[in-house]
């Protein structure tokens, strides 16, 4: 074999070598599923259920004299480090009060209705590095309050990833 071949066959061999010791980036939390070290639209899904779950579990939207429960969608922070759409999550869990019956969602801030409570909420992302090993911890936070401003509900979940760094980075 020429030399010239040779070294293309062997830099070749190298790349495929260090790229197939790469490891996959994993969900520490729940069941096990192949994913990113970031934040994905599986995350948001999975989030949001389990908050709808806690608020509509909690009773706070069987509270008011007038039913359904009209809530305004408040601010839903974005204090990670990615350009995260917040609509995945906002949308989901919206869409989920009004199927219930339990509640409407009023998107004008409270000018067409006199809301009831305000949904608000953040998502931080805390991240550290042991050894070889990357984990962003993905933190939603979710918080109802009434229209004196005291919080009547809150609900916060959180979303540990990991990766293992390879020889050519992250």
């Amino acid at each position: 074999m020429p030399p010239r071949l040779l070294s293309s066959c062997l830099v070749i061999a190298g790349c495929a070598l260090l790229v197939g010791c790469a490891t996959t980036p994993r969900v520490v939390e729940g069941p096990a599923k192949i994913t990113t070290i970031y934040i994905d639209t599986q995350d948001f899904a999975a989030k949001a259920d389990e908050m709808i779950a806690s608020l509509l579990e909690s009773g706070v939207l069987d509270t008011v004299s007038r039913k359904p429960a009209v809530l305004v969608i408040g601010r839903l922070t974005n204090n990670t480090s990615r350009q995260l759409d917040t609509d995945l999550l906002v949308k989901k869990i919206r869409r989920a009060l009004n199927q219930s019956g339990k509640a409407v969602t009023d998107l004008t801030g409270g000018i067409l209705q006199d809301p009831n409570f305000t949904l608000s909420g953040k998502i931080i992302e805390s991240r550290s590095k042991i050894g070889n090993i990357r984990e962003s911890t993905y933190t939603f936070q979710l918080s109802l309050s009434d229209l004196q401003g005291a919080a009547v509900w809150e609900e916060e979940k959180e979303i540990t990833k990991q990766a293992k760094r390879s020889a050519v980075g992250f």
